[in-house]
């Protein structure tokens, strides 16, 4: 089996945190790893409203996916983490807007969520 590591476009690479990779390429599919609301030049959260955040990380997301060569649509499956279920409807209306045609499975539950951000979000991605 041979991975292949995916890196945000914007990344800048003296600010590398943590023990993962923003995708893996392996076998046909790319896994991102749970993204949130992220400036990648600075490395540092930017909070917002649940409307704004989830734009920034469904943003962060689709730059990932497209560095690998594929889009949006062809996400298969979504891991969803709010800090407050009470900002689904907010939330969805955000994430619908992202997908056309048949969306992605998608598993959305409260979590507690580091540095106060108030989403994340985790594909799958069927290369094209």
């Amino acid at each position: 089996m041979s991975k292949i590591k995916i890196v945000h476009p914007d990344r800048d690479p003296a600010f590398v945190t943590g023990a993962y990779s923003d995708g893996v390429l392996v076998d046909g599919f790319l896994f991102v790893s749970g993204q949130a609301s992220v400036d990648f030049t600075t490395s540092t959260f930017v909070l917002g409203t649940i409307e704004e955040e989830t734009t920034r990380t469904l943003n962060n997301i689709k730059a990932i996916i497209e560095a690998a060569g594929a889009s949006m649509n062809d996400v298969v499956k979504c891991t969803v983490h709010l800090a407050n279920i009470n900002d689904f409807d907010r939330y969805n209306a955000v994430y619908a807007s992202y997908f056309t045609g048949v969306k992605p499975a998608r598993t959305t539950v409260q979590s507690v969520l580091a540095e106060s951000i108030k989403v994340e979000i985790d594909a799958i991605v069927k290369m094209p």
